[in-house]
């Protein structure tokens, strides 16, 4: 709880991933990858309740050993490849209702941001709060460098943006990525048009612990990343 406000963390794991077989429940250096986000959440000084959303009876089993709520299961098509998250986190909510458990602040936690940490968690819920309930997403410093960005049209090149693109390095401006690892926002404003990478708050983490686990490339770096943690 924070300012009086109860907050809930929800974790989607659906279990059809296509680029990583069972990539949430996949084992990192010994544990299930879910685990790191249910031990951040479990950690966090303001989260007053964990739910897992999954499809599957073996994520949510999974999911209730290393710690969280996971005691009912979202419809299957709200976990193909089409589904919205934003879907899914409605259904959860309305779902938990029925079973008096209301809340007033979402903390949305994805499995695949394992070196996400539970400070970092709570500094994302303060600043949440500290911008008036504005919806907060996680960010990371990149090292794109904006005015050297084209599209092609054809062979044609394509700005991304105006101004000249003969600018000193030290000069150019910083690009911040969406890293998925946290979003925080106020329930009441929810709405199946939601898109939580557009919430407008940033919350900056280091790149070292902003990597999200899509491929077998990003499995390895991060059994690396926690190996040397």
């Amino acid at each position: 709880m924070y300012r009086k406000k109860r907050i809930i963390a929800i974790i989607p794991a659906r279990s059809g991933s296509k680029g990583i077989k069972d990539k949430n429940i996949k084992r990192l250096n010994g544990k299930p990858l879910i685990d790191y986000t249910i031990r951040a959440a479990s950690e966090s000084k303001y989260i007053d309740y964990i739910f897992v959303s999954t499809d599957s009876k073996k994520y949510s089993k999974i999911a209730s050993d290393c710690g969280a709520n996971s005691f009912f299961l979202r419809p299957k098509e709200l976990s193909n490849d089409s589904s919205k998250t934003i879907d899914s986190i409605i259904f959860t909510i309305n779902k938990l209702k029925k079973y008096n458990l209301e809340f007033d602040t979402l903390v949305l936690l994805q499995p695949t941001s394992p070196l996400r940490n539970s400070f970092h968690i709570d500094e994302a819920i303060e600043l949440f709060f500290k911008t008036n309930e504005r919806g907060v997403a996680s960010v990371n410093l990149t090292d794109v460098k904006i005015h050297l960005l084209r599209t092609i049209n054809g062979c044609e090149l394509e700005k991304i943006n105006d101004g000249n693109s003969t600018i000193r390095r030290q000069d150019a401006i910083n690009v911040y990525k969406v890293n998925g690892a946290i979003y925080v926002n106020s329930l009441r404003y929810l709405t199946d048009s939601t898109s939580f990478n557009d919430n407008p708050i940033g919350y900056i983490m280091p790149s070292k612990n902003s990597i999200d686990i899509d491929t077998i490339d990003d499995l390895i770096n991060a059994r690396k990343a926690i190996r040397y943690e």
